[in-house]
C-alpha cells in the first residue's frame, strides 16, 4: 500500500475536530472561513474606495482560485475521508484552495507593506513596529487557516503544504506584475470617462496612502471647522 493510502486511511478512522465537537475544532472551522471574510473585507473596500490596486489585488486572488481549479483536475488527487464531508464543493484535495488563498493573501500583503508602502512620516520606529506586527499576524492567520485544514480532514499535509507554496509563488508572481506591468497603466486607466464616472482612482504615485489620506482629511476638517467658526460669530 502507497504513503498516501496509508495517511488516507488512518485519518479516515479518527473523528473530525468538528464532529467531535471540541472547542479547538469548532475555533479552527471558524478560522477557515478567513477567505470569505477577506473577500467581503475586499468587496467593500473597492466599493468605498475604488482604488486600481485594491481591485488589481482582488484580480490576483481570483486568478489563483482558477490555478488552483486547474491544478486539482490535472492532479485529482482525493482528499482524505472524502465521504465525511458531503458538502464539499469539489473532491479534489491536491492543493489545498484554503492555503493557496491564504498564502498568496499573506504573502502579497508582505510585499505590498514592505516594498509598495515606504515610510513618509518621521515616526520611523511605529511605522516599522506596525508593519512588522501586522506581518507577523498574517503569517500567523495563514499557518492556522492551513492548519485548520488538516485538524478537520479536509485535507493532507502535502495537500495544504504544496497549497502554500503555490500560493506564495502566485503572489509573488502577480505583485511583480502589478509593479512592473500594471501600475504604469494605471493614470490612463483612472482617465478612462467610465473609470471617471464610477469614481476609480489611481494612488500609486502615492507612497502610503494611510498617512496621505490621514494628513489630507486632518486638513479638510480644520479648515471646515475655520470657516464655520467665522460663519457663528
Amino acid at each position: 500500500m502507497s504513503g498516501y493510502s496509508l495517511t488516507f486511511a488512518s485519518s479516515c478512522l479518527c473523528d473530525s475536530g468538528g464532529e467531535r465537537g471540541d472547542f479547538s475544532g469548532q475555533l479552527l472551522a471558524y478560522l477557515s472561513l478567513g477567505p470569505i471574510f477577506i473577500i467581503v473585507g475586499f468587496v467593500t473596500l473597492i466599493i468605498f474606495k475604488r482604488e486600481l490596486h485594491t481591485i488589481s489585488f482582488l484580480g490576483g486572488l481570483a486568478f489563483n482560485e482558477g490555478v488552483n481549479w486547474l491544478i486539482k483536475n490535472v492532479i485529482r488527487e482525493p482528499r482524505p475521508c472524502e465521504e465525511a464531508h458531503s458538502t464539499v464543493t469539489t473532491k479534489y484535495g491536491m492543493p489545498s484552495s484554503h492555503s493557496q488563498f491564504m498564502w498568496f493573501f499573506s504573502v502579497y500583503s508582505f510585499l505590498f507593506l514592505y516594498l509598495r508602502m515606504h515610510q513618509t512620516n518621521n515616526a520611523r520606529f511605529l511605522d516599522l513596529l506596525w508593519r512588522h506586527v501586522l506581518s507577523i499576524c498574517l503569517v500567523t492567520v495563514a499557518l492556522l487557516v492551513s492548519y485548520s485544514r488538516v485538524y478537520l480532514l479536509y485535507h493532507t499535509w502535502s495537500q495544504v503544504l504544496y497549497g502554500g507554496v503555490a500560493g506564495s509563488i502566485m503572489a509573488i508572481a502577480w505583485f511583480a506584475f502589478t509593479q512592473e506591468i500594471l501600475t504604469p497603466l494605471f493614470p490612463r486607466i483612472a482617465a478612462w470617462p467610465i473609470s471617471e464616472f464610477f469614481l476609480i482612482r489611481d494612488t500609486s504615485l502615492i507612497p502610503n496612502i494611510l498617512w496621505f489620506e490621514y494628513t489630507v482629511t486632518r486638513a479638510e476638517a480644520r479648515n471646515r471647522q475655520r470657516k464655520l467658526g467665522t460663519k457663528l460669530q
